[in-house]
């Protein structure tokens, strides 16, 4: 549907987890579809090739396993096959977690993005769950690297948004703008948000 940038775990301790969607609560307080490209950002073609280099474990796997559990009942309807369902999870809480993202908030992206279809692909040509474009391979020196590999495909996206989320001082609402090619403008944000609260955030 959209381009990201683009045409563009005895006793329990709290899990960074709970920060992460304290700092959600935070933004969300404080604060069709193919977008228009934009030229290559140096900072962030920085992270990105550090990003597909990282390859360190989960912090917290019992808060990961709570959440694998929950989510994945919300998510049965789009993905009938339960292994498929929780390997998508397993790598969405990953990279979303990796990237200080709430995977919640990665969950809603996906959902508007490409409605949880890893082979989906916009008409300006953004490609996989979070609907990456594809120049971002050459940009980083990755060409042979395939965005429809789901944790790829996360990994892009997941550290795309995190630029943009600091580039915007904290901002979640220009920072999805950004993220979608829409600057300045309110509806691709608000259809992340009702997807968010509608379906994916956790109670």
């Amino acid at each position: 549907m959209t381009a990201p940038q683009t045409n563009t775990n005895a006793r329990r301790r709290p899990g960074p987890g709970r920060h992460v969607f304290a700092l959600l609560l935070t933004l969300l307080v404080s604060t069709a579809n193919a977008a228009v490209q934009q030229p290559p950002d140096d900072e962030l073609r920085s992270a990105l090739a550090a990003a597909v280099g990282e390859s360190d474990s989960f912090k917290d796997r019992f808060d990961a396993e709570v959440w694998l559990l929950d989510m994945s009942l919300r998510l049965e309807s789009r993905l009938p096959a339960h292994g498929h369902r929780i390997e998508l999870l397993k790598h969405v809480h990953y990279e979303a977690t990796r990237a200080d993202l709430p995977p919640e908030l990665v969950l809603a992206v996906i959902d508007v993005e490409s409605n949880f279809d890893r082979f989906a692909i916009s008409s300006a040509g953004a490609q996989g769950l979070m609907q990456v474009m594809p120049f971002w391979l050459d940009e980083i020196g990755r060409p042979d690297d395939n965005l429809f590999d789901v944790r790829t495909n996360l990994r892009f996206g997941c550290t795309i948004l995190r630029h943009y989320l600091e580039k915007e001082a904290g901002d979640l609402r220009q920072a999805l703008a950004r993220y979608n090619g829409s600057i300045g403008k309110a509806w691709y944000s608000d259809r992340v948000f009702k997807a968010l609260s509608a379906r994916w955030f956790r109670r």
